[in-house]
């Protein structure tokens, strides 16, 4: 029987997050460049990167921003599509809800889609491990996502802005947009949220600020919520 250290553990979860880097720096890249071809410069589009470090969120306000939409509506859909961070910390909550305070508001800024999966298998397959245990694998699963969200964002928006006006990449926003929705389009829900909102947007885009764009998200996810809820397996929560 082997004995695992923090040390063991923490490495555990630095080479099981490791992969992901192959994914995260090219999505930070572009990022950076859209940020710069939507009028920020790198240490904007950094400090864009350190507020809010979740990529469909950040393209989701860059887009709205590069449509010039209000501020109140930029914030709402980047929250909006940001949700799902609430639902990974109530996920994890039995596993690092003991820890301080202050800890505990760390690990949440961190969590990204890479760490909570990560975290949550290992600990449904580790439920021995102590919570410090927990805590040092989960800080393990940052490192090779997080600080390089940062650095591919800054390498992005030096290449970006590099790029000459006369080469201007007005359409990198929405072809990106659309390269990050569409594989997301898994099952019905999903299919009948976007066609919902394709449709509400445009029968609402007379509404002023983009507001049209907000009603029809807000109408996207009550009816992918709605079919979710109806072909769930009777039973299953």
């Amino acid at each position: 029987m082997t004995t695992e250290t923090d040390k063991s553990i923490f490495f555990k979860g630095v080479r099981d997050a490791a992969p992901f880097i192959l994914v995260v720096s090219p999505f930070a890249t572009l990022f950076g460049v859209v940020a710069t071809e939507a009028g920020l410069n790198v240490l904007e589009a950094l400090t864009f990167s350190f507020a809010v470090i979740a990529g469909a969120a950040q393209f989701t306000a860059l887009a709205l921003m590069v449509d010039n939409a209000p501020v109140i509506l930029v914030l709402a859909s980047a929250l909006a599509v940001n949700l799902r961070m609430a639902m990974y910390s109530a996920a994890l909550t039995p596993y690092l809800g003991a820890a301080p305070l202050w800890h505990r508001a760390l690990a949440a800024y961190f969590i990204v889609d890479q760490s909570y999966a990560l975290a949550s298998i290992r600990y449904e397959q580790n439920r021995q491990w102590s919570l410090r245990q927990k805590l040092v694998y989960f800080w393990g699963t940052v490192v090779p996502v997080c600080p390089f969200w940062y650095l591919f964002t800054v390498v992005g928006a030096v290449l970006g802005s590099a790029i000459p006006e006369w080469m201007a990449l007005d359409f990198a926003v929405p072809i990106t947009f659309i390269a990050l929705i569409m594989p997301m389009l898994r099952t019905r829900a999903h299919l009948a949220a976007a066609l919902v909102s394709v449709v509400g947007a445009l029968v609402l885009s007379f509404l002023p600020y983009n507001l049209g764009l907000f009603a029809a998200g807000i109408a996207a996810m009550m009816t992918g919520a709605e079919i979710e809820r109806r072909t769930q397996p009777e039973g299953s929560v």
